[in-house]
């Protein structure tokens, strides 16, 4: 089996609420979908997380030239040959990118294989995946009343977003732990906003409200600043942007860091180099999680297949399904004698796995006011690898396609 094609679809799916975190504001992911052709009729398909401009012209430019003819089944080679392609020293914008093809490819194993992923993987280390509610409120009565709204669901974790700003924060805090009661499990993701000395004054005053922990403190690529962080801190800390690479993972390891770690396939660049990742944890004794960016329905259906194979998988992986106000992928219902389901908003905060060997897929086209192909990243450069088209900027509900011949 050999790839012969690659089709990738620049996709907006907008959130029923916006996100306001301590990076701005977000309307809703914009996402990467790959379909990837094979000369043996099977199809395959992928996503990643679309946040930095320059990730499609990586794909388009290094990573589809180099998938081209090769066997889906080396993923690892895959990897090995974009990283000697010189976006090794741009990790962002090459595991991003690579990330969407390497899914597509492991949809293309499983089908190949006619077994799910989780078989090849070891097999299910447990049933039902718990999902954690993820909420971007910042005021204090209205994020209170929807945790309660999420917990009345079903949902045993909550998770917030703080480091906006230090007046909300703790009352933020202290209005869902009221709200939900003692035993709600509560998360704060600060997405590196604080200094070490503000991460100090703001964990004190929110250590009373018995937090599972504090995500991502201070800036991503100080680990001395996080290790001096955790010998003090009463409450545990965990690391997500600072989780990129296997790389990544063993330099916090070696600091003593994290007591979390928070993997991302399309961070890592890709599902297997997640797995390595948390085999690293696994060895040193440190849990990890799944972050979320906002995933669709062919990511999400794939972090449950990771979060079941994985031995040190920590209780509820981070999801955003339950404010997405729509997919790419049809949602069936989350029941007793149910075999597939990406995710279910009705499963009681929890999701079934899915166990056949393909994904359902629709080509995403539904939200498209327009499409069309593009004929470069930046619209006005050729490249033969895509066919000839007009270019322009993507909108709220609209997708970008291009083509691999």
């Amino acid at each position: 089996m050999r790839i012969t094609s690659i089709e990738w679809q620049k996709v907006f799916v907008p959130y029923a609420n916006p996100h306001v975190w301590g990076g701005g504001r977000r309307p809703g992911p914009t996402r990467l979908v790959v379909t990837v052709h094979t000369d043996v009729g099977l199809v395959g398909y992928g996503e990643t997380l679309c946040l930095l401009e320059f990730t499609e012209p990586v794909l388009v430019r290094t990573i589809i030239p180099i998938a081209i003819g090769l066997d889906p089944h080396d993923v690892e080679h895959l990897y090995r040959k974009v990283e000697r392609a010189g976006f090794y020293h741009h990790k962002r914008a090459m595991v991003f990118a690579l990330a969407a093809v390497e899914m597509a490819c492991w949809d293309l194993v499983g089908k190949a294989a006619g077994a799910p992923l989780h078989k090849l993987w070891g097999g299910k280390y447990r049933e039902r995946i718990e999902m954690i509610a993820y909420l971007f409120v910042s005021d204090p009565e209205k994020v209170a009343a929807e945790a309660r709204h999420y917990v009345d669901r079903g949902f045993r974790t909550i998770k917030l977003k703080i480091g906006v700003d230090e007046r909300s924060d703790v009352p933020i805090v202290k209005a869902v732990r009221e709200a939900v009661g003692p035993d709600i499990r509560i998360r704060a993701d600060v997405n590196g906003a604080w200094t070490p000395g503000t991460a100090k004054r703001m964990i004190s005053r929110l250590a009373p409200f018995d937090l599972e922990y504090v995500e991502q403190p201070l800036v991503h690529d100080d680990l001395l600043g996080h290790a001096q962080l955790r010998r003090w801190s009463p409450v545990p800390i965990a690391l997500d942007e600072s989780a990129y690479t296997t790389a990544d993972v063993l330099n916090i390891i070696r600091a003593e860091a994290a007591d979390v770690i928070l993997l991302d396939p399309h961070e890592a660049g890709g599902l297997w180099q997640a797995r390595k990742a948390a085999s690293i944890c696994e060895a040193a004794g440190i849990p990890v999680t799944l972050h979320s960016g906002g995933e669709l329905g062919f990511s999400t259906a794939a972090y449950l297949h990771l979060a079941a194979s994985t031995p040190n998988m920590f209780p509820a992986i981070d999801g955003q399904q339950h404010n997405q106000a729509d997919d790419v992928v049809p949602i069936p219902r989350c029941s007793a004698t149910t075999t597939a389901v990406p995710w279910s908003p009705v499963a009681r905060g929890s999701a079934c796995l899915w166990t056949r060997p393909n994904l359902p897929a629709t080509r995403p086209k539904r939200f498209a006011k327009r499409i069309w192909t593009c004929n470069g990243p930046n619209g006005s450069q050729k490249n033969p690898l895509i066919d000839r088209g007009p270019q322009r900027s993507v909108g709220p509900h609209e997708v970008r396609c291009g083509r691999t011949a």
